[in-house]
C-alpha cells in the first residue's frame, strides 16, 4: 500500500509539473508539416525523456548526501510556490522551422523546465529505484500522449494543481526532517509532523491569496 500510495504521489507530481513541458512539445513543432510534427515529437520527448532520467537518477544519489536534502527541501517548497504563483512562460518558445531544430528545442526547453519535475519525484521516491522506475514509465506517457487533455483538467479543475503544489510542498518538509545533520535538530525543538503541515498550510495559503489579488485586479 505505501509503494502505490508513492507510485500514486510521483505520476500526480509527474503530471502537474509537466503540464507546460506538453504545451512546449507542441509549440516547438507547430511549424512543421503534419507528418514530420508527429516524428518531432516522438523523437524529442524520446531524448528528454532520456535526459531527465538520467537526472533523476543523479538526484536520487545526491540527496542522500548531508545538509543536500535539507537545501533540496527548500528549493522544492520554493517549486511549489512557483506553480501556483507564476504563470507559465510557454509562450516564449521558439517553434523550430526545421525537423532536427524541432527536436533540439524540445530536448533543451524539457530539460530545463524538467528541474522540478526531477527533484519532486526523487524526493518521493526515497532511493527505491523501482518505484522511481514505474513511476516514470507510468506518467511519462501520459504527459506525451495525453498532454491537452491534462492541461484542459487541470484548467478545469484547478483542485488538481493545489493537490499537487500540496504534496509538493509536503514532500518538502519530510525531505528537510530526512536530512542526518539538520533533521535531528529539527526533531529536538518541535513535532516532525509540524513542519511539513506548517509548510503545506503556507504554500496552498499563498496559492489562494494570489489567486484572489488575480480576481479582484480582474474586476477592476
Amino acid at each position: 500500500m505505501e509503494f502505490l500510495v508513492a507510485l500514486a504521489g510521483i505520476m500526480m507530481v509527474n503530471i502537474v509539473l509537466s503540464g507546460d513541458n506538453a504545451v512546449v512539445i507542441a509549440m516547438a513543432s507547430r511549424n512543421l508539416p503534419a507528418k514530420q510534427q508527429k516524428q518531432a515529437i516522438l523523437w524529442g520527448s524520446a531524448g528528454a525523456i532520456g535526459l531527465r532520467i538520467v537526472l533523476t537518477l543523479v538526484a536520487v544519489i545526491l540527496l542522500q548526501i548531508p545538509y543536500v536534502q535539507f537545501v533540496g527541501g527548500l528549493l522544492l517548497v520554493w517549486i511549489a510556490a512557483k506553480l501556483l504563483v507564476e504563470d507559465s512562460g510557454e509562450e516564449n518558445v521558439e517553434a523550430g522551422t526545421s525537423f532536427l531544430a524541432a527536436i533540439k528545442t524540445i530536448i533543451i526547453a524539457d530539460l530545463v523546465m524538467s528541474l522540478d519535475n526531477t527533484l519532486a519525484i526523487a524526493a518521493i521516491a526515497k532511493g527505491d529505484y523501482l518505484l522511481l522506475g514505474v513511476g516514470l514509465a507510468l506518467s511519462i506517457p501520459l504527459i506525451i500522449f495525453g498532454s491537452q487533455i491534462i492541461i484542459k483538467i487541470m484548467d478545469k479543475y484547478p483542485i488538481v494543481v493545489y493537490a499537487g503544489a500540496a504534496l509538493i510542498a509536503w514532500t518538502a518538509g519530510e525531505m528537510m526532517l530526512a536530512d542526518d545533520k539538520v533533521g535531528p535538530i529539527i526533531h529536538g525543538m518541535i513535532p516532525g509532523w509540524l513542519v511539513p503541515a506548517v509548510i503545506t498550510i503556507g504554500v496552498v495559503a499563498l496559492g489562494l491569496w494570489k489567486k484572489k489579488n488575480q480576481k479582484e485586479k480582474a474586476v477592476d
